[in-house]
Order: structure tokens, then sequence, then C-alpha cells
């Protein structure tokens, strides 16, 4: 389901992270603008939420990939601080285990996939296949290069089922990266963010923007689409986020769902 946006990564073009800014403030000349449309679109989503989990009709799948602290925590603990947790449920893909190694390479993000009337958030995702695998080489390009048709069987299997999925790409810049990862360096209470790791997967930065590019151009599409969303800023990350949902969540055939009948004979004594 597409959304009208200066982000949506347009399906069948060609596409290039140096079209879209990093630090882009849309219709916003500060943080204190942006606050209330931010708010007012929370409040939006927890109701249309509610709607969705009472009507359990349709799922929503919402993935967030970015860089090495990108902001995916951040964006989820503040676009859904609002909502109804039994309505909502967030897998966070790490190393794969013994056990879902010994499956496809899909295997455990179906598991995780949301039940209808579900908000399912995926912190990473199953474009970890054809981003880490591709770049440290941990699968050959024979092997990476045939997913991106894969994935986009399987989200349209998805869609088919009345899954929506949205698909944020968080778009830092490298020189954003940098003070982010220094903070958790000089920050006491960042310190166990800090991975030694993301300062090696920094130095293949240029590896994963292409790869990056490759995974958004070939797998945005009207089933599943793509968003390159400006995340040097938080403020503005958390209002196009949560707008480009809301405003898919509006398109649906949301309802309540119907009342048992001859509701007034019912008395509570």
């Amino acid at each position: 389901m597409l959304i009208d946006s200066p982000y949506l990564v347009t399906p069948g073009k060609k596409f290039r992270l140096d079209d879209y800014e990093t630090d882009e403030t849309g219709p916003f000349k500060d943080r204190e603008e942006a606050a209330g449309p931010t708010e007012k679109n929370l409040k939006k989503l927890s109701k249309l939420q509610e709607v969705l989990y009472a009507q359990s009709k349709y799922a929503v799948l919402i993935v967030f990939q970015a860089m090495d602290a990108g902001g995916k925590d951040g964006a989820i603990e503040h676009i859904f601080s609002g909502i109804n947790p039994q309505g909502c449920s967030v897998a966070s893909f790490k190393a794969p285990s013994h056990l879902e190694l010994s499956h496809d390479y899909l295997w455990r993000y179906h598991m995780a996939c949301p039940q209808k009337g579900m908000i399912g958030i995926f912190n990473r995702s199953h474009y970890e296949s054809v981003l880490v695998e591709r770049v440290k080489g941990i699968a050959p390009k024979k092997v990476w290069s045939q997913r991106y048709e894969q994935i986009n069987q399987f989200e349209a299997m998805l869609a088919a089922e009345n899954v929506v999925t949205l698909k944020f790409y968080l778009h830092i810049s490298k020189e954003e990266q940098a003070e982010r990862l220094q903070a958790r360096l000089d920050n006491p209470e960042k310190n166990w963010k800090f991975d030694p790791g993301d300062l090696v997967e920094r130095k293949r930065w240029d590896d994963y923007m292409d790869a990056f590019e490759d995974a958004l151009g070939n797998c945005s599409t009207a089933d599943a689409p793509w968003y390159a969303i400006p995340s040097n800023r938080k403020w503005f990350r958390n209002w196009a986020i949560s707008d480009i949902i809301v405003r898919t969540l509006k398109k649906l055939p949301l309802e309540y769902p119907k009342a048992v009948e001859d509701l007034k004979k019912y008395k509570v004594e």
C-alpha cells in the first residue's frame, strides 16, 4: 500500500541514497514546531490500533533498518509509546541460532510475523540476508542476488494474507553516526550500547551503502514499500515515520466489529 511521500522509494525506478538528504526537516523549522503534529500522530495511531486490534482482520508489519546507531531503538520507543502493548509485538534479530540456521533464511522472520489484529515491529529484519550477509561475504553473490525476488514474493504473500508491510530505512550521514558512537563512549549511561564491532562495520560504510541501495531499489513494491527517512534529526524522523504509518492505517477499511443482535434487550443486573 503506497503512501504519497517524498521519502518513498518509488517502485521500478533507479534508487540512489545520494538523492535523499539525511538532515532534512520537511515542513518544520525546528523541534518545537514539529512537536504538536507528532503528538497528534501518536494519538491517532493509538486510536487506529484499537480498531485494528478489535477488528482482527489485518496485521501490520513495520520494518526498521539502519546503520549502527541509526536510531532504530529510539524510533520504536517513541513512535509506539502510546499504543496498547497487547496489540503490538517487537522482534529484534541478532545472529541466527543453530536452530534458525538449520532452516531456510526466511523461516525465523516468518515465524515472527504479526497475527491478525496486531502491529509487528522488526528491529532489523529479513533484509539482513542481503545486507550483512552480502557485505561480510557470508553468502556469495550467486546466493544473495537471488534473494531480492524471493523477498518480494514473501512480502507479496503476506500482502495477500492481509498483512500490510511498511519498511523504513533510517538514513543518517557518516558524520552523524560518528557523533552518536562517540556519545556512547563519552556518556557512562550509554556505555552499555557501545560495541567495538560497530567500528569494524563503520569501515565498510561504502559497501553497506551499495547494499542498501540495491535492497531498497529492488524491494520497494506496491505490496511492501520502502521509505528512506531523513534521520539525522531524531524529532523529524519520529514525525515522518508516524505520519506515514497513520496515513497508511487510515486507508485500510478499519471498523469495530458489529455488536451482538438485539443489544438493547440485555441488562446488567
